[in-house]
């Protein structure tokens, strides 16, 4: 693969990691350096993260997110369209490897669309599963960990309105739910930054990028507000291919027109002080910064005039990401991203979330019902650029397919615990080596395919199925030797992937538990019930009450709860219940 001047993508991520590196959101970076050789360029590793603070919302829900590095085939696809192609086409590649990203509206957690954190976790995927490959290559303290999660401000209205309300301070507010939301977020695995630098901190850095804004002659005062002039920017709208006709000021209607401005669709970098709204001093007067000021100076502190990746949900092409794309290079000629990279959208049953049509629900609610693994998993059968169908059916296939996965992986642990000590030395066999090194080939493949990850979560029902297969060789089998090294060989590869994935719970008996009690509860059972059940379907069976036996089953399993009669007894597992 490779970028539009010939060179080969993966070469340009080798030379890239010269700069630290700069992520406003948690997860692709898992897989991107499994592909890096280590390279003496790699010398420093960096993780930050945005917290939200007063300054970090916005009232339309949508989030904002990058990954690190896509050393993916599928990545130069993203320069065929306007909206995703690089920022300077044709000039050479960026030397950092890096990526920016942000997100919005921590403040409306508990009630926001569940479509906020998808947007988020999405693009959290694509960075962590760069990052988790990186550390699997050992690379890890080279330059891998350099990921911020950005969740800067946008429109901060909205916290104002909500902490007066409550009679707290916008601050202390927008902490709370910030925490919140990194809870959440590493209840599903999300890799943990190791700074998360606030935007309230970082107001000095704005103003002075305003400032040069103003010196290049690309913005205008009015009475304390400062705006950007996109008559004097000819590059405006390359980002998005949109005619400046078909622009509608106000935030697409969103907001009222400011009369004075020069240009309807001029946008705010700083906006005057309100009476009862926080400010800071500036060269302009007491305010605030504008919508998308943030997002620039945070990514020129920390990564310069130039990085790779930038991404996000695909309703912020434009305007906020043209816009930032504007004022970056206003401030600074030489900015410059190399790859944009922007996520689908989230509907509900083939229907877009709406909250006037109370369709959608929290992060709370789904992982109260579900495993968070499942929630994962169903996310990762969805390539992150395309929209993603939210149903509880979907989610419980996800949760089938993670139980199928951890009682492989558990029955394999039991079967070669009597083993681990023993030094057991020897070869693969040979269709065993062949269906690894297939299975490593194909994982490769698709997650240098644009982090196809619903390829490879295919593809990983492969080793799964030999291990149950050799499972059953295995119990009562004299020559063991050969079959020790085959479960142990696929647990090992099964294991890395899981890991990369971020689908490697802490331990499987502790994940199959979880999945247990997620199904009793969305049954309405208790284990306790379930085990009575068995015991008097047991009593039918044995006094010939076969239609009594068969409808005890059928009831448990319309409730997602399947019997399976074992040489040692009845057991029970979740299930798919039916449609």
């Amino acid at each position: 693969m490779a970028d539009r001047k010939g060179i080969p993508l993966l070469s340009l991520l080798r030379r890239a990691i010269q700069k630290v590196s700069f992520l406003l959101s948690f997860d692709a970076t898992r897989w991107m350096a499994s592909s890096l050789k280590r390279s003496p360029l790699v010398s420093r590793r960096l993780s930050l993260t945005a917290r939200p603070s007063l300054l970090d919302c916005t009232d339309d829900g949508g989030y904002e997110a990058a990954s690190s590095s896509s050393t993916l085939s599928r990545t130069v696809s993203l320069l065929s369209s306007p909206a995703s192609r690089t920022t300077s086409p044709g000039s050479e590649a960026s030397r950092s490897l890096s990526g920016a990203s942000s997100g919005d509206d921590i403040n409306q957690r508990a009630d926001r669309f569940i479509e906020n954190f998808y947007r988020q976790l999405r693009m959290e995927r694509q960075v962590s599963l760069q990052l988790r490959y990186c550390r699997k290559k050992r690379l890890e303290e080279d330059a891998l960990k350099f990921c911020i999660h950005g969740i800067p401000i946008l429109i901060i209205d909205l916290i104002i309105k909500r902490a007066n309300e409550s009679g707290e301070d916008p601050l202390s507010l927008s902490h709370r739910f910030s925490e919140a939301f990194l809870q959440d977020v590493a209840e599903l695995q999300c890799l943990p930054p190791t700074h998360e630098p606030r935007v309230s901190d970082h107001i000095e850095q704005i103003k002075d990028m305003i400032t040069k804004i103003m010196k290049n002659g690309y913005g205008y005062t009015i009475e304390g507000d400062v705006y950007f002039s996109i008559d004097n920017f000819p590059d405006y709208c390359q980002l998005s291919g949109r005619k400046l006709d078909d622009n509608r000021a106000g935030g697409g209607g969103r907001v009222s027109v400011d009369l004075r401005k020069q240009n309807p669709a001029d946008f705010a970098l700083w906006k005057a002080a309100k009476p009862g709204e926080p400010s800071w001093d500036s060269p302009w007067g007491p305010g605030r910064p504008g919508w998308h000021i943030e997002c620039s100076a945070m990514s020129a502190q920390y990564l310069g005039d130039a990085f790779d990746i930038h991404g996000g949900g695909k309703d912020l092409i434009f305007p906020h990401h043209e816009n930032e794309l504007a004022q970056s290079r206003a401030a600074c000629p030489e900015h410059k991203v190399s790859y944009w990279m922007h996520n689908g959208f989230v509907n509900k049953d083939n229907q877009k979330m709406s909250k006037s049509d109370d369709n959608f629900f929290t992060i709370r609610d789904i992982i109260a019902r579900y495993h968070p693994l499942a929630l994962r998993f169903f996310l990762m059968r969805t390539h992150y650029r395309s929209d993603v169908n939210y149903s509880d059916r979907q989610l419980e296939t996800a949760s089938d397919r993670v139980f199928y996965i951890y009682q492989t992986l558990y029955e394999c642990q039991q079967a070669l615990s009597p083993f681990r000590q023993e030094n057991i030395q020897g070869q693969v066999p040979v269709d065993v080596k062949e269906l690894i090194d297939k299975f490593h080939s194909d994982f490769s493949a698709s997650m240098s395919d644009d982090l196809h990850t619903a390829a490879v979560l295919d593809d990983l029902m492969e080793p799964l199925k030999a291990i149950n297969s050799t499972l059953k060789k295995f119990k009562g089998k004299k020559q063991q030797r050969p079959l020790i090294l085959t479960l142990l060989a696929l647990e090992k590869k099964v294991n890395d992937v899981l890991g990369i994935l971020g689908l490697l719970g802490r331990s499987c008996a502790e994940v199959l538990q979880r999945l247990k009690d997620k199904a009793l509860w969305r049954a309405g059972l208790t284990e306790e019930q379930v085990l009575q059940l068995i015991e008097d379907r047991n009593l039918a069976r044995k006094n010939k009450e076969y239609e009594t036996s068969d409808k005890i089953r059928k009831e448990l399993y319309d409730k997602g709860i399947a019997l399976m009669d074992e040489p040692k007894g009845t057991v029970w597992r979740p299930c798919e219940p039916p449609e």
